[in-house]
């Protein structure tokens, strides 16, 4: 069974949903902002993951390399080219969260790319790198650089 992750990202918290190939929810869950946790949550579904979706907030870096490097595919989607819950009365975390799934299954997210290895000091003068969580390693504060595809 294929499953696709979509990950609702907060400053100190994150919510995931994962869907199977024909759109059923199959699991859920709000957990802290700690890669150990969320890696451990995940385990037990790696080989059925196609990709993970993580919305590009403000303190993605960690999450999507860290997620990387335990060799999940991440895509980055963008925010502002996502098209809300037109008529919907509930959007929160979880809907949200169920939202880039279905995107991503669906083969619809406007997402970004990389555009390789970034340059710590770049982010950090751009100030993208000071509202990372301190519980996370080092390394995943050295964010990799990512741009946008247009689509065009």
């Amino acid at each position: 069974m294929k499953l696709y992750v979509g990950q609702d990202l907060h400053a100190n918290n994150n919510f995931l949903a994962l869907v199977d190939q024909k759109g059923k929810r199959v699991e859920q869950k709000k957990l802290a902002n700690d890669l150990s946790v969320i890696l451990e949550f995940l385990k037990p579904y790696q080989k059925e993951i196609v990709g993970i979706v993580v919305e590009s907030t403000f303190n993605w870096y960690w999450l999507v390399d860290g997620l990387m490097d335990s060799g999940y595919k991440v895509h980055l989607a963008n925010p502002s080219a996502i098209q809300q819950y037109s008529g919907l009365k509930h959007a929160d975390d979880k809907h949200d969260a169920f939202w880039l799934a279905q995107m991503l299954r669906l083969k619809i997210l406007p997402e970004g790319r990389s555009a390789g290895p970034g340059s710590f000091a770049q982010a950090a003068a751009s100030g993208e790198i000071e509202n990372l969580p301190d519980s996370q390693p080092a390394k995943y504060h050295q964010p990799k650089l990512w741009s946008w595809v247009s689509g065009q």
